[in-house]
């Protein structure tokens, strides 16, 4: 989960860049959390309400609709983030109901459950409910549950093969494709199916946790998402070293600093 909110801040800063290059500052003045770490930590604030610890059960109807509670009010505290029309529409909807968004939010916003369930097919039943109170696209719950599977086969000891594997074999995303190729042509692209894949690679490339990141902002395009979502794969697979993760935690408003202490403390 907190390689998700890291790779976010550390792209923020290049999201209309397009600065294709890993020759970059990890931080600066522009660095900065966005709508997509906010709504990762609602996720994690979820199921902190739902589960008082990880040996705790929740039903899928509970879980839902504490995250749709859960991303609305974490939405309306912090309303300039960087939402997305149609997310601000349902943000503010007297009754929200999903909008048939195939947007590379479902997939920005899902590695939280990754961490909450010790079973695959559990984490990727949770990961499209979390979808679907917006993106009941079919390619928005695909992105979330991709990433979900990927982050929870990461973190049990799953070798790169393997996870590339499944994803290409469940989810049928090609991966074939190198960042070399990928990254010339490339553009921005705010959907599952233009992002997700590229994350994907981005991580099956990368050395470490920073080199898995500076290869998604490379990309040149929806830099903070493609961060996040690469960098919540990377983060159970490499670690996050602590230099990275005190920069990003200094970028954070308290209320979500509070957040994130909590789910470290939840999570083990």
């Amino acid at each position: 989960m907190l390689g998700a909110v890291v790779g976010d801040i550390i792209g923020s800063a290049y999201e209309h860049e397009a600065i294709k290059t890993m020759d970059f500052p990890l931080f600066s003045e522009k660095s900065h959390f966005t709508d997509d770490t906010v709504m990762t930590l609602a996720a994690a604030r979820s199921l902190m309400f739902c589960m008082r610890t990880r040996k705790d059960t929740v039903t899928e109807e509970r879980f839902s609709r504490s995250f749709v509670w859960t991303m609305r009010n974490m939405g309306w505290k912090f309303p300039d983030a960087g939402y997305g029309r149609g997310f601000t529409a349902w943000l503010h909807a007297k009754e929200p109901h999903p909008y048939q968004s195939w947007g590379n939010a479902s997939a920005m916003r899902v590695s939280p459950l990754s961490w909450a369930f010790d079973d695959l097919e559990t984490v990727e039943r949770f990961a499209e409910i979390s979808a679907l109170p917006t993106h009941d696209h079919p390619e928005g719950i695909k992105g979330a549950c991709s990433v979900a599977g990927a982050v929870f086969l990461a973190r049990t000891g799953h070798t790169k093969d393997e996870i590339r594997g499944y994803i290409t074999g469940k989810y049928g995303y090609d991966l074939s494709r190198t960042l070399d190729e990928i990254r010339p042509e490339y553009k921005y692209s705010s959907s599952c199916p233009g992002s997700v894949p590229e994350a994907f690679t981005a991580f099956l490339e990368g050395e470490n946790f920073e080199d898995v990141i500076r290869k998604a902002v490379s990309l040149g395009g929806d830099s903070d998402t493609l961060s996040s979502i690469a960098g919540s794969i990377a983060e159970p697979f490499f670690g996050i070293p602590t230099l990275i993760q005190v920069e990003a935690y200094e970028k954070l408003h308290h209320d979500l600093k509070y957040i994130v202490c909590k789910w470290e403390q939840w999570r083990n």
